[in-house]
């Protein structure tokens, strides 16, 4: 959506530049935030700096492409930074109201990253959960789950439109297709072996940017150790989210994925890269203390990132080609591949039809084989006459709605460009009509009688759609609600 809005302001061209900067500059000013809580500025500055820069953020932008993990990992920081604002020590420790000033900023970074990316979603989860767990051990104190869990809990109240939905509505699709062939995670582990010479080859390119961040992020943190006494609890949450990501990169983590709900939906372990690089550029700028040192590592430190830089922008690809079929395929109103994972039960993609059938109408075409719905004309000598042609008119054809007028001498079935889910209504002259489903590409069959009539066709809110809108806006009312509350509540004790 924030891409669809740059493309209405800005031509096409400039869309990916922009986003990736924007995207990235919201990333540095959030990991600048939560390096404050334990740094002096410059040292917070370089945190920054070096997040926006890590080098798995230079494989999505060069390699993946992947613009919405990209907006999810800029909104980690902020997550991490809620945690600790939750777990840290109470100025007053007589006063348990503290920890839940913390409350507001992770929920909202919490729901933001489940609205960015659904597989970061997965991670941000876990992370959330080791970040409270380990907060809470350093401070040998479990009362901060309370607002922690708390926090998370309105998090997922907030995106309960996107969430609930996307849970139930897993039943109508092929979601298993996430996990099948070479998406299997058993496949994408670090330095993994496949009979795929190009799927082998990335997987190691990407292998080598994340063993050299372990090292770089293991050997600051060891460097630096002697520093943990200044934010323990900054510091051993750090360590623990780097140890827990470096683990779920390798087979020995194998167990956690075969149980942890929906951990194995993330296809690819190399995605805890995400959560890496905030430990990673935490660690690398917590050695810069002393000023006579400080040049020569930031220099150090600058070349190792100029080189990373340079070799995965050499090495890259670019299918600039595939943006202008895809143009064309859209304009032309035959549409693009979608993907296996979210085609319709009993629905082979491959196997639906190409050409357009019916020119005048592209969107609909009158299904010629017989079946039980379309009476064929017979002849004397009994054999099947060919069916005189029905009377199409497209009156409206939108993503959720569609309505047309059907002129026929017989009653017959139609076959609409549409696949068969199980949201859409199907409407002859205002009455619910049964439709069906074809064998092998699930494409929706609308029965018409003979004569003149008007079909609608409607993708209807379903209950879980209506549920999750209704939480969410509750839920939204009394976030508000309670900020406004605790906002009034701070100013009166400041006065």
């Amino acid at each position: 959506m924030f891409g669809a809005a740059l493309g209405s302001v800005l031509p096409w061209r400039m869309v990916p530049g922009t986003y990736i900067w924007l995207v990235l500059s919201l990333s540095g000013f959030a990991m600048w935030r939560l390096a404050r809580e334990s740094f002096p500025e410059g040292q917070a500055i370089a945190a920054a700096l070096i997040y926006v820069v890590n080098p798995y953020q230079l494989v999505v932008v060069y390699y993946r492409s992947d613009y919405a993990e990209l907006l999810a990992s800029s909104l980690f920081p902020f997550m991490v930074l809620g945690a600790l604002r939750v777990v840290r020590p109470d100025p007053n420790p007589s006063d348990s109201r503290q920890s839940w000033t913390g409350v507001p900023l992770l929920a909202m970074a919490f729901a933001a990253i489940w609205l960015s990316n659904a597989p970061a979603a997965v991670i941000a989860t876990y992370s959330l959960v080791l970040l409270l767990v380990a907060g809470c051990l350093v401070r040998k104190n479990f009362r901060q789950l309370i607002p922690g869990a708390a926090a998370m809990a309105i998090g997922f109240a907030l995106a309960a439109f996107y969430i609930l939905p996307a849970a139930y509505e897993q039943r109508w699709v092929q979601i298993s297709q996430v996990t099948a062939g070479n998406l299997h995670l058993d496949q994408n582990f670090l330095f993994t072996h496949s009979s795929n010479p190009e799927f082998v080859l990335f997987n190691w390119k990407v292998s080598a940017v994340a063993v050299g961040t372990m090292l770089l992020a293991g050997l600051a943190a060891v460097f630096g150790a002697r520093r943990r006494r200044e934010y323990p609890a900054s510091w051993w949450t750090m360590v623990a989210l780097a140890a827990a990501s470096a683990i779920l990169m390798f087979p020995v983590s194998l167990w956690f994925w075969q149980y942890l709900p929906k951990l194995q939906f993330l296809q690819f372990p190399w995605r805890w890269l995400v959560p890496l690089g905030i430990p990673y550029a935490f660690f690398l700028a917590s050695l810069a203390t002393q000023v006579r040192w400080r040049r020569i590592w930031y220099s150090a430190l600058a070349l190792i990132i100029a080189v990373t830089a340079t070799a995965i922008v050499r090495d890259t690809w670019w299918d600039s080609e595939d943006i202008s079929f895809l143009e064309a395929a859209i304009r032309s109103g035959h549409g693009y591949e979608g993907t296996d994972e979210y085609a319709p039960l009993g629905c082979d993609i491959y196997a639906l039809p190409g050409a357009i059938l019916n020119p005048e109408s592209p969107e609909v075409f009158q299904k010629t084989p017989p079946t039980p719905l379309l009476q064929q004309l017979t002849s004397g000598s009994g054999r099947a006459a060919a069916l005189p042609p029905a009377q199409i008119s497209i009156q409206k054809w939108r993503s959720e709605h569609k309505s047309f007028r059907v002129e026929a001498p017989q009653p017959l079935t139609l076959a609409l460009r549409l696949l068969n889910y199980p949201a859409w209504e199907v409407r002859v002259d205002g009455a619910a009509a049964n439709p069906g489903s074809e064998s092998g590409i699930a494409r929706v069959l609308a029965p018409v009688p003979a004569s003149q009539h008007r079909v609608e066709v409607n993708f209807r809110r379903t209950w879980d759609r209506t549920a999750g809108g209704l939480i969410s806006g509750f839920s939204a009312v009394m976030f508000l609600a309670y900020v406004a509350f605790g906002s009034r509540r701070r100013r009166r004790q400041q006065t």
